[in-house]
């Protein structure tokens, strides 16, 4: 029974109706693994991408391109996929508000993993030409697609499961999924090349990986197929509809109609953890091996330790906000950010290994703190007729703008106009990403079943 303080400042925050039961412990046990094994299988699939573009593709795909021209073009399919996100945001989030949050997190799942085994068995451009890159862009397009829909569907699904008091902590295990993969992934990677030298590797070695990750998707299918439908869906889908319940028919154009302030500040908070976490995964991969001139196995040992960090970011994150609130939390991360964007690429540029280890790991450190709380705000900001839509859209542009374009530029501005230019650029997107965070307003404790947009 909340104390008379709290339930007025419940009350204070967003009107409360009747609240919907929380799924019990087994059944949200079985959840917290459902939402982990999907991100595992989407962030394992995109590590692994970023990766092996870093190293190998310039070569594989992009041969007549040349070694600078190449490793851009396949920083540019990153790109691609990550504008393909806002996309799938829409599809699945609009089926996801009609149909329910389960069938489309058994779409994502089965699409992100296919595409992926694909990648591992593509030709390459000297055996199929040009046919090899378009072929690989087709690709990124499904995984974008997929994975609009999956990180914000799975994190509402926890959301809308969970007793309110620890939403944060059953939400955290969908994100822990996604430090587990880039331990997974880049542990998979240096296995992998631990054994095969570096012809081998770029040869046939690095599909290894991108194959194996077919069992993946056959333990997640598993798993999600046993799971039920989210307690706060079934009983807005059940609801006698009005003006305030029931299905939505049109989610994407009445979230933008009610919340549009909320879903362009999702949009901003998320640029940074996306920033942080993908520099993390592919431009310090190309930097430690091609600047720096680390080994390839030195940065596969640094990138399991920046997912360890990664989850460990998560769980402070995530189980902090529970108790003090989301905005704090968001607001430590992203102030912290600023500062650590103007420095790290300065202090990058002439590291040791063990220099270049903690300047990782601090990154992704950074990012999985800011991530913790988001996932669980995602779905405590916006009304469950729209939820599922307006939460992975505005979520998935943030990952457009904070993903694809800092590790595409990073290099040419680096090499224009030095690494500070590049620092001040990254330290700007960290800046609106806290400018959100202070817009944002505080959504702990409030009831998921009625979370008021403004009058309709």
């Amino acid at each position: 029974m909340p104390n008379q303080k709290h339930q007025q400042q419940t009350e204070q925050t967003v009107p409360v109706s009747v609240s919907v039961p929380a799924r019990d412990s087994r059944q949200m046990r079985r959840i917290a693994l459902a939402g982990f094994t999907g991100t595992v299988i989407e962030f394992y699939d995109l590590t692994l991408y970023a990766v092996a573009a870093s190293l190998v593709f310039a070569d594989v795909f992009f041969p007549a391109l040349g070694p600078a021209a190449g490793t851009i073009a396949s920083f540019g399919t990153l790109g691609v996929a990550f504008v393909a996100r806002p996309v799938g945001a829409m599809i699945f989030g609009h089926f996801g508000d009609r149909l329910g949050r389960k069938r489309m997190l058994v779409t994502t799942l089965l699409l992100m993993g296919g595409a992926t085994v694909v990648v591992g068995a593509m030709p390459t451009a000297d055996q199929i030409g040009v046919t090899a890159p378009i072929l690989i862009v087709l690709m990124r397009i499904v995984q974008g697609v997929a994975a609009g829909g999956e990180l914000a569907g799975a994190a509402l699904f926890s959301t809308e499961s969970a007793p309110t008091a620890r939403r944060g902590f059953w939400t955290m295990f969908t994100s822990l999924g996604g430090g587990f993969s880039i331990v997974l992934a880049n542990a998979t990677l240096l296995a992998v090349s631990t054994g095969l030298s570096d012809e081998q590797f770029a040869s046939f070695g690095w599909r290894i990986p991108f194959l194996a990750s077919g069992l993946l998707v056959v333990v997640g299918l598993y798993i999600r197929l046993k799971i039920d439908e989210s307690p706060v869906f079934e009983a807005e889908a059940t609801a006698e509809p009005d003006r305030r319940h029931g299905r939505s028919k049109i989610p994407f154009v009445e979230a933008w109609r009610h919340q549009p302030r909320q879903m362009l500040l999702v949009a901003g908070i998320s640029i940074m953890q996306a920033a942080f976490t993908y520099l993390g995964a592919t431009y310090f991969a190309n930097l430690g091996t091609g600047q720096l001139g680390l080994t390839r196995n030195t940065v596969f040992g640094a990138g399991i330790a920046g997912g360890l960090c990664w989850a460990l970011g998560v769980v402070v994150g995530a189980t902090v906000s529970d108790r003090f609130g989301r905005r704090p939390v968001l607001l430590t991360a992203t102030a912290t950010a600023v500062v650590w964007a103007l420095l790290v690429f300065t202090l990058l540029e002439s590291a040791s290994a063990g220099a270049y280890l903690l300047l990782l790991c601090v990154t992704m450190f950074l990012a999985g703190l800011e991530i913790g709380p988001i996932n669980v705000m995602l779905s405590e900001l916006f009304d469950t007729r729209y939820r599922y839509t307006a939460s992975a859209f505005a979520y998935n542009i943030g990952l457009v703008v904070g993903g694809a374009v800092p590790p595409l530029i990073g290099a040419t501005m680096t090499a224009a106009h030095g690494a500070f230019s590049f620092g001040l650029f990254l330290a700007f997107l960290c800046l609106v990403s806290l400018l959100s965070a202070i817009g944002l307003p505080e959504t702990r404790g409030r009831d998921l079943a009625d979370v008021l947009a403004p009058p309709r």
